[in-house]
């Protein structure tokens, strides 16, 4: 006999669940279940009565800041589960009422009809080193917050660096040499300094936690592979494959591309075709990272020595995919560029290609060359 599926829609939000119910059976209405506590225990304790019904359950919820712990509780017991972007959920011109309980009976309405698409949900080892990646993100940031502060607080009181560069030690020097015309102020001056170099500290506690667990890591091999693209640093390749998980999920280079947002956006109709910026969907991390290192193919295409180490016992395929991409990318900025594009516009063309050369390494490291 053929089991009832039930459609379980599940709006989460940090204290509560609400569940709303739809049968396969398209002539019977999505009903709602009730709203319960946002923990895992409630949960279970739903799953455990609605499966006493002998029915066949498939859930399905938003992904959002509660994570992913629902997914993995769900189907480490054997549960189909879905997890879908909110941006992609098909939404009514319309409708102008929004609730949690109308949220989960459309996400159960929707399941059923199979008009929701699936997000990519990442490995637990992947998304530890997404966390790591992204703290030293954090850190980052809050490093160029400091050192703006600083520069702020000097630009105030009439001092200027008179060198080229920022942050280097000759910048240091000067700064440690000023003296304020008052003692409030020269407190202020090294809380500032010691604020800033208490982020940089920061960075690179990170940088060397990242570089000590690259090696235990299931993607290692991966990420030591894109460092032989130009441009590609240690972050970067731990930033790409940690926020994307496996490169080769992707059928073709251009969904990959798609993915990140690479692609222009278009609003054409008949005849007129109007093509406009970067879509900038999928994810902004990584789109980041690769602008950064789309800067790196501005110089005509050379294999450094540090290049050449990164490439060493790498498998003849992933060498030949690397000049290729600095010959292709350094002669495409150049070109570009000559032709009077705007800078920005040509490091987003480079950063897209960029991209695609990542998706042909992944797919060349398979498990018998990557041991």
């Amino acid at each position: 006999m053929k089991k009832n599926i039930i459609f379980v829609g599940l709006d989460v939000h940090k204290e509560t669940i609400d569940v709303a119910l739809a049968d396969a059976a398209r002539t019977k209405d999505v009903r709602f279940y009730g709203t319960i506590g946002g923990d895992l225990e409630s949960l279970h304790k739903v799953v455990r009565k609605l499966q006493s019904t002998g029915a066949d359950l498939r859930f399905v919820y938003e992904s959002g800041p509660c994570g992913y712990d629902i997914y993995r509780s769900l189907t480490k017991h054997g549960f189909d589960c879905t997890v879908v972007a909110p941006s992609m959920i098909p939404r009514k011109t319309g409708d102008r009422i929004k609730n949690d309980r109308r949220d989960a009976l459309n996400l159960a309405r929707l399941h059923r009809a199979g008009e929701l698409t699936a997000v990519y949900v990442p490995t637990e080892e992947d998304e530890a080193m997404r966390d790591l990646s992204r703290a030293r993100e954090d850190a980052v940031k809050a490093l160029r917050v400091a050192r703006q502060v600083l520069l702020a607080f000097l630009l105030r009181h009439g001092y200027r660096y008179s060198g080229k560069s920022h942050w280097t030690k000759a910048h240091k020097n000067w700064i440690a040499d000023i003296k304020m015309p008052h003692r409030a102020q020269q407190i202020t001056l090294h809380e500032y300094g010691h604020a800033a170099q208490e982020q940089l500290e920061r960075v690179e506690r990170l940088t060397l936690q990242i570089q000590e667990l690259l090696p235990q890591w299931s993607q290692a091999p991966v990420v030591t592979a894109l460092q032989t693209l130009r441009g590609v640093s240690l972050i970067v390749a731990v930033t790409t494959v940690a926020e994307l998980g496996d490169l080769t999920r992707f059928k073709s280079a251009k969904q990959l591309m798609a993915y990140l947002g690479l692609v222009p956006s278009e609003h054409s109709s008949g005849g007129t075709i109007r093509r406009g910026g970067i879509t900038k969907t999928g994810n902004g991390h990584v789109r980041r990272a690769l602008t950064e290192a789309a800067h790196a193919y501005r110089h005509p295409a050379r294999e450094s020595r540090v290049l050449l180490a990164r490439l060493e016992g790498l498998p003849p395929e992933v060498r030949q995919i690397s000049w290729k991409a600095q010959v292709r990318l350094c002669g495409r900025f150049r070109k570009l560029f000559g032709y009077g594009k705007n800078k920005k516009t040509v490091v987003i063309a480079i950063a897209r290609e960029l991209s695609a050369f990542m998706w042909a390494i992944a797919n060349a490291i398979t498990p018998e060359t990557a041991e």
